[in-house]
């Protein structure tokens, strides 16, 4: 059996490592954490993920999709909160597409409960201390200080955004990288059950309260809370800098968020014990430099999380490259050439999208020149359903390449943009001539 040493059990790490051990390669993954599944892991980490599409194909490789649905909750769509607390419901999609809110933990819990059983290693409290590219050894350094030598047919990068082979890479001759920091971060934190024992707000649902600058959502728990992220400035007028104290925290609440403060009855020991985290994009290239080690998910493209893409994007990673160990049968320079080749276009176009994301979902969900748009853009698909698909529709809910759906999406947008334009448009939009707007495509 050929030997893959795997650094990081995450979510990509412990999906690679089933599906790998699945494949029959000899898998052992080397986590700096401690196991979850023993003790509580503290972190900056998400709590919880929008799970879609290509991540629920990804999961079928290695059988756990009917476990996953058993702790997930599905989102129909958006529902907006605005400054007086009236709402309104936003569909993602047609009838019967949802995106799924998970338990990061859960998840990961199962995946590498799962690689364990089709014969991967999981070794948890080793951290990667130095790479040797020349002879494919890792230097691991175990939680008590034991230093040991691991040697390996293959070596991946499954360790996130800061990871230690991408490190080690970066020292390397011709290798590209670069890191962009948002200005702004994000702090969790909770609304619980009511008193009933009931979700306070409609579980069906992905809740945001745009405000411009900034703006807080919450998603589902199975515990019926939810978990809610503030997304905020760390630095200006009104920032993580400027909430230095309870009542701050409280008076912000109340005049920006009204009808979500009643629903946080620990908003202000939550927004002071947990973690500010940072909004980072991440990339590199080449992925693979010798045939004999790769970075895949995180570790090669780190993304914001506005387009609820990063995990779907790491799964959709191991689905491409499990298909491309089948066509190029343990081939590994070869598998690894045509996955970077193919990937890096992907993740550059999931990387833009997730940003311009951020703009619209703080910025413009609320604002009536978007609505109708969006309403004239769920029109043209609902009469042209192959032909006009939205950009949201084929990042979500479709196998499309992004490359593809950014650049379709470019397209549309273009021809939204003079739509738009149409004089006393909310009054006659439904008379609107969709099969000329339509035929623009083609042009």
């Amino acid at each position: 059996k050929q030997s893959v040493s795997i650094l990081g059990s995450g979510l990509v790490g412990s999906l690679l490592a089933g599906i790998l051990s699945k494949k029959g390669y000899k898998v052992n993954v080397f986590e700096k954490r401690e196991d979850s599944r023993i003790q509580s892991v503290q972190g900056g980490r998400s709590i919880n993920l929008a799970l879609s599409r290509r991540g629920w194909k990804a999961l079928q490789i290695v059988g756990v999709e009917e476990k996953v649905r058993k702790i997930s909750i599905p989102m129909k769509g958006r529902m907006m909160h605005d400054e007086n607390g009236n709402l309104g419901f936003q569909p993602y999609g047609k009838e019967g597409e949802a995106i799924y809110s998970v338990s990061r933990s859960h998840l990961n819990e199962i995946l590498n409960s799962t690689a364990e059983r089709w014969g991967a290693s999981i070794y948890f409290g080793q951290k990667c201390q130095k790479v040797d590219f020349k002879n494919n050894h890792l230097l691991i350094k175990e939680s008590d200080g034991t230093l040991k030598h691991i040697p390996s047919d293959l070596i991946v990068g499954a360790d996130g955004a800061f990871s230690s082979l991408r490190k080690a890479m970066q020292n390397t001759d011709q290798f590209n990288y670069s890191q962009f920091y948002l200005a702004h971060g994000y702090k969790e934190l909770c609304i619980p059950p009511d008193a009933q024992g009931n979700f306070a707000l409609e579980p069906h649902a992905l809740h945001i309260w745009p405000r411009g600058q900034y703006m807080l959502i919450a998603l589902p728990n199975l515990d019926k809370s939810f978990t809610c992220t503030l997304f905020f400035p760390f630095h200006g007028e009104k920032s993580f800098d400027t909430l230095s104290t309870p009542n701050q925290v409280e008076e912000f609440f109340a005049e920006t968020f009204p009808d979500a403060l009643p629903l946080m009855p620990t908003l202000k020991e939550d927004f002071f014990n947990n973690p500010t985290c940072s909004l980072v994009t991440i990339k590199c290239y080449p992925w693979s430099k010798s045939g004999n080690e790769f970075l895949i998910g995180d570790a090669a493209h780190a993304i914001v999380p506005f387009y609820g893409q990063g995990m779907n994007a790491g799964f959709e990673d191991c689905r491409v490259l499990s298909e491309l160990m089948d066509q190029y049968h343990g081939n590994w320079p070869q598998i690894l050439d045509k996955f970077q080749e193919s990937r890096k276009i992907d993740a550059d176009a999931i990387s833009e999208l997730a940003l311009q994301n951020f703009i619209e979902m703080r910025d413009k969900v609320a604002d009536k020149g978007f609505l109708l748009r969006k309403k004239i853009e769920a029109k043209l698909h609902q009469q042209f359903p192959e032909k006009w698909i939205p950009l949201y529709s084929m990042v979500t809910f479709s196998d499309l390449r992004y490359s593809e759906a950014l650049s379709i999406g470019k397209k549309q947008e273009k021809i939204m943009d003079e739509v738009m334009k149409t004089s006393d448009l909310e009054t006659k939009w439904e008379s609107l001539d969709f099969s000329a707007i339509v035929k623009q495509l083609e042009i």
